[in-house]
């Protein structure tokens, strides 16, 4: 558990988590060799002279005075320990799932992680806070307390030590029986958090559609499931509880037992029968508590294996020895990527010069796209290279070349904050009068000056107060502001409305000025300005050249452009 918990965590915080371990070992042992003192109490008490027991009532009282001292310092170390590991979790984890590929998060994954992120490492680092210690406790002050019986009587001592192997297996044997049980909750629990997140997501087309009672059983099934898979849990540790529960108690009636046979025949005095009963007595309560304790401790130790098996898969590597262009073009040398079985990207060999600008069209699903998910390195290419500045992606750092480019995707995310936070995530420490003159020429300051709020006003989850056209003209501010010298734009203005694509555009077009552009587009008044036009079909370049040389030849592209001629008609 505690290698489990360091190799989360990282060896950094190895030296922390240690001393918390120690001082929390060193309490209990205290607690354990405090009950010592009981047996001469108990032995003066019950004597000819019991004010004899005055000493040693000092000494119990001063040994458990150390004792609470101890656990006050492994408490306090415990908790604060577990605050910064918690802080320190987030931020390696944050940072982590921020470099993973893209295709790590495939369908599923944001119920899986947003349950990971809250529950799952609030759990795990609980350990070390609120777990560890009582276990601890649980564990190793009982042994002190056989050690201590069997120095005052051996019978009775090895007689409780028989029933430690017994516990011992016991929880073993529960540990076991239950971990089929237990993942199978956390999947049925994940599942259902998914389930949720797509509800609540699709309330808009679930009720177009008239499909919200149905689409209400899909979640209740989802949540059955996890109520039937708690259940099963529940059921298979419940033989090691009662199983704990019975080995406890008939520890302790064998103990009575023996006691009062060997009190009878002369071999134990009764000072030393209630001592070690009143020892007994205080060994059933961790014990009985380690069944509840072991249930927690076997929950976080699943998150723990979550969180590890997150941590260790493998981002996209950094290069050994970075490498810095020359330039702002851009090249795909026979590229080849390949999405699970399918062929996305074949071959597809590209140069745009720097200053100059592509565009990349095609029907739907011929992996324009992923054209500028691979210039960004969203993904690494199975075959070939892309370049920026005649250096492979690979051989830059990833913040250097997320530094060379800004992007405007087609589906714009915005922050649940106000839109000046939203545009100073192109550049933070940008001066106001920079971030004002950004939206001025994306067209941004007719939004803010209608807003109630103005730059203070609140975009929603999502952006969902603003509509599509202004979240496209927020995500364009926050371009410009970036300064990037390439730009790769995605379909930005395929779903908006006359008037948003006019001002859209405007601020595209200010956007694009001198820089390096590669963008993906089904309007054609972009295709028409761009330098060369490539026309891609089933992850391959079908023609390229000019948009005039390209009407000339006739073939797919020209045909491609009267078809939009005519539906734009």
């Amino acid at each position: 558990m505690i290698t489990m918990l360091l190799r989360v965590l990282g060896h950094e915080c190895a030296g922390p988590v240690r001393r918390t371990v120690a001082l929390m070992a060193a309490t209990a042992i205290a607690e354990g060799l405090s009950y010592a003192l009981l047996v001469p109490v108990l032995r003066a008490l019950f004597g000819s002279e019991p004010g004899d027991a005055w000493p040693w009532l000092l000494g119990f009282g001063a040994a458990v005075a150390g004792f609470a001292a101890l656990r006050y310092v492994a408490d306090r170390s415990g908790f604060r320990a577990g605050t910064t590991l918690l802080h320190g979790m987030y931020y390696r984890l944050g940072d982590h799932l921020a470099r993973l590929p893209i295709g790590w998060y495939r369908p599923g994954r944001i119920g899986e992680v947003s349950v990971l992120v809250s529950q799952g490492v609030l759990q795990a680092m609980s350990v070390i806070a609120h777990l560890l210690a009582p276990y601890i406790s649980a564990s190793v002050t009982p042994l002190v307390i056989v050690a201590v019986m069997l120095t005052f009587n051996w019978q009775l001592g090895l007689a409780a030590l028989i029933a430690v192997p017994v516990v011992a297996v016991i929880q073993a044997r529960t540990g076991r029986a239950t971990t089929a049980t237990d993942t199978e909750r956390v999947a049925r629990e994940r599942a259902a958090t998914g389930r949720v997140i797509e509800y609540l997501q699709a309330q808009p087309v679930l009720r177009a559609g008239g499909r919200t009672a149905e689409r209400f059983e899909l979640l209740d099934d989802s949540l059955a499931d996890l109520q039937q898979a708690s259940r099963r849990a529940t059921f298979a540790a419940l033989p090691g509880v009662l199983g704990l529960a019975v080995t406890v108690q008939a520890a302790f009636t064998s103990l009575l037992a023996l006691g009062a046979y060997l009190a009878v025949g002369g071999d134990l005095g009764a000072a030393e029968l209630l001592a070690v009963l009143v020892l007994a007595a205080r060994c059933a309560d961790p014990l009985l508590s380690l069944a509840e304790l072991g249930g927690s401790l076997r929950a976080a130790r699943a998150e723990l294996v979550r969180l590890d098996e997150v941590l260790r898969t493998e981002p996209l590597p950094e290069p050994p020895e970075p490498r810095q262009p020359a330039g702002h073009g851009v090249e795909f040398d026979a590229v080849t990527f390949r999405h699970g079985d399918r062929t996305v990207a074949d071959g597809v060999s590209l140069s745009v010069p720097d200053g100059q600008r592509l565009a990349v069209v095609g029907p739907s699903g011929a992996g324009k796209s992923t054209l500028l998910q691979l210039l960004a390195r969203f993904y690494d290419v199975d075959a070939g290279a892309v370049r920026v500045g005649g250096v492979d992606v690979r051989e830059m750092v990833a913040a250097d070349l997320m530094a060379r480019i800004a992007i405007v995707f087609q589906d714009v995310y915005l922050f649940d904050g106000t839109i000046e936070d939203n545009v100073r995530l192109g550049r933070p420490d940008a001066t106001e009068a920079e971030v004002r003159d950004a939206a001025a020429a994306a067209r941004l300051d007719e939004v803010v000056e209608r807003l109630p709020g103005g730059w203070s006003a609140h975009v929603g989850e999502g952006g969902t107060l603003l509509s599509g056209g202004e979240r496209q003209r927020v995500a364009i501010a926050r371009a410009l502001l970036k300064d990037a010298p390439i730009v790769l734009l995605d379909e930005v203005t395929s779903a908006l409305d006359p008037v948003s694509e006019a001002a859209v555009h405007a601020g595209i077009e200010r956007l694009m000025a001198g820089r390096t552009v590669v963008m993906v587009a089904h309007r054609m008044r972009t295709v028409r300005r761009a330098d060369q036009v490539a026309f891609l079909d089933g992850g391959r370049i079908v023609e390229q050249g000019s948009h005039d040389e390209l009407l000339r030849l006739g073939g797919r592209y020209a045909g491609y452009w009267d078809l939009t001629q005519v539906v734009q008609y």
